[in-house]
């Protein structure tokens, strides 16, 4: 499931405390929301540095896969605003991707201030429904040396099931696949899409799942019921391409995917970034 920002956390900022308008120039914001990240960037430089303009400036860097400028905007702004749980979401993001492209013994050190950022923005605001599914995926993705655990994870099922029942269903399936135990989560992602059958991204889930298990009839099958629900969603393009690529197949078609999402006009910044598809489409060319 995604990771970017919240319909309830931009008008959030927008209501609560946006960045003033600078005579002349769009606000970063708006830039941000119509993906131009670098103009945000561009804008945030003239701007003062209170701590939801760092954030802004964070997540712009983030969406350009620029990580470590990203987590040292975060910093600047979880020392202006330390109880603030959504910047120590964010924070915990920029530095597990800092992370997974590090030497081992810095990775495990960004890994552990991962965990930290996580758990701090859970404790500032239990309700914080990204910041518990954050938290969720790094326990079961983590090794134990570095505070991962599944029963660690477990803890956190209730509070997943406060902010959705249907995510609740996907977590525990996540848990029993990391289990080997594949009929009961996949079981559990289709009760899921039961609970919440218009929600695209379980039906994303689903195809991922069949295709990691070699089922990849139904999971075109899934594909296609994401398309049938939302016909012009670009993410559908972008997770198709994912999946062909992981599983190192229909390469061609992979390509033209990624090619079509990175011109896509109607991305958000809930989508994966143009910087992720550019990524993976050289991953894709060098296959």
């Amino acid at each position: 499931m995604p990771l970017p920002v919240t319909i309830l956390f931009v008008a959030a900022v927008l209501n609560a405390s946006a960045p003033a308008q600078v005579s002349g120039q769009v606000q970063p914001l708006s830039l941000y929301e119509r993906t131009d990240y670098a103009g945000a960037i561009s804008s945030l430089e003239h701007m003062p540095r209170t701590a939801k303009n760092l954030e802004l400036l964070g997540q712009s860097h983030y969406m350009l896969s620029n990580f470590k400028k990203a987590s040292e905007a975060f910093e600047s702004a979880a020392a202006v605003a330390p109880n603030d749980s959504m910047i120590q979401t964010w924070l915990g993001r920029a530095y597990g991707r800092r992370a997974e492209t590090s030497f081992a013994l810095t990775a495990m050190g960004l890994a552990g201030k991962t965990r930290e950022a996580f758990e701090r923005a859970v404790k500032l605001d239990p309700h914080n429904c990204e910041a518990v599914n954050d938290l969720f995926s790094y326990y079961v993705e983590a090794p134990g040396i570095v505070g991962g655990g599944i029963d660690k994870a477990h803890t956190l099922l209730p509070l997943i099931e406060t902010c959705d029942p249907s995510e609740r269903q996907f977590a525990e399936a996540r848990l029993h696949e990391h289990l080997n135990q594949f009929n009961q989560a996949e079981a559990r992602l289709r009760r899921a899409i039961e609970l919440s059958p218009k929600r695209v991204g379980l039906h994303l889930d689903l195809a991922k799942f069949l295709a990691r298990h070699g089922r990849f009839d139904e999971s075109e099958q899934a594909f296609q019921t994401a398309q049938n629900i939302e016909p012009f969603s670009a993410r559908i393009l972008y997770v198709r391409a994912e999946v062909y690529i992981a599983t190192k197949r229909n390469l061609d078609q992979a390509r033209k995917l990624l090619k079509q999402y990175i011109d896509a006009s109607s991305l958000t910044p809930e989508d994966p970034s143009r910087a992720e598809a550019l990524r993976l489409l050289k991953k894709a060319e060098g296959a």
